[in-house]
């Protein structure tokens, strides 16, 4: 039990939050740079290795592009598929292996890129869909390479909506990283549950609740107005 009338309680408060938040803020930016890279690779193989897509017959091999499909399919399901709170348990032996632990913020970031990957990927591969057909085939005719293609004409015409996929991503991450919390994750919502829940201190309980909202309302808005500016509409 907290002692509200101790005179340093409230910079213990602002002490122990504003650590807390730097711990967010540093898990959630590392498992979104790594979200952001392997779920676009998979978003655009999604929708490019698709039967008639540009990389249908990697290799030469229409049975390679198809397996390659189906095979992303599989993972982005059951990416999306599993709730959070049991892949951060499942992922528990992964986690130890890859950081030496699975308790902190580093150790935290293991299963926040497992969850953000596919959920950005599927993202990505409605944001590259978008894509007028007609302009991947005016790049075709004047004989852009395939890697100018992806690059410089998928991606490129998709990036207003990849920010707006990119802002629900960090979100989503947001309130992931205060569940990760529970099982010792550290950030914002390690000190809801022990300080809030276990210690019965609404004032903590309240705070890291405004700052969640605050964070999430700021990412949004950014979001929204980087897509806005890149819009060619």
């Amino acid at each position: 039990m907290i002692d509200r009338s101790d005179p340093a309680f409230w910079s213990d408060l602002a002490a122990v939050v504003l650590r807390a938040t730097g711990e967010t803020f540093y898990m959630v930016a590392v498992a979104l740079l790594l979200t952001v890279v392997l779920g676009l690779a998979v978003g655009v193989l999604l929708v490019t290795t698709e039967p008639g897509g540009l990389l249908s017959r990697p290799l030469g091999s229409r049975a390679l592009g198809r397996a390659v499909n189906r095979g992303l399919e599989v993972v982005v399901n059951v990416g999306r598929s599993v709730p959070f709170i049991i892949l951060m348990i499942l992922l528990i032996p992964l986690t130890r292996l890859l950081v030496g632990t699975f308790i902190g913020p580093t150790a935290a970031i293991v299963p926040l890129t497992v969850a953000g990957v596919p959920f950005f990927a599927r993202l990505v591969e409605i944001a590259v869909r978008e894509v007028p057909g007609g302009v991947v085939e005016a790049a075709e005719s004047l004989g852009a390479s395939r890697w100018t293609i992806l690059t410089k004409v998928l991606v490129a015409e998709a990036v207003p909506a990849l920010l707006l996929g990119l802002s629900t991503t960090l979100v989503s991450l947001v309130a992931y990283s205060a569940m990760v919390g529970v099982v010792g994750g550290g950030g914002l919502g390690d000190v809801a549950f022990r300080y809030g829940y276990q210690r019965y201190s609404v004032e903590y309980m309240v705070v890291v609740v405004v700052l969640l909202v605050v964070i999430v309302q700021v990412f949004q808005s950014l979001g929204n107005a980087a897509a806005r500016r890149f819009s060619h509409r």
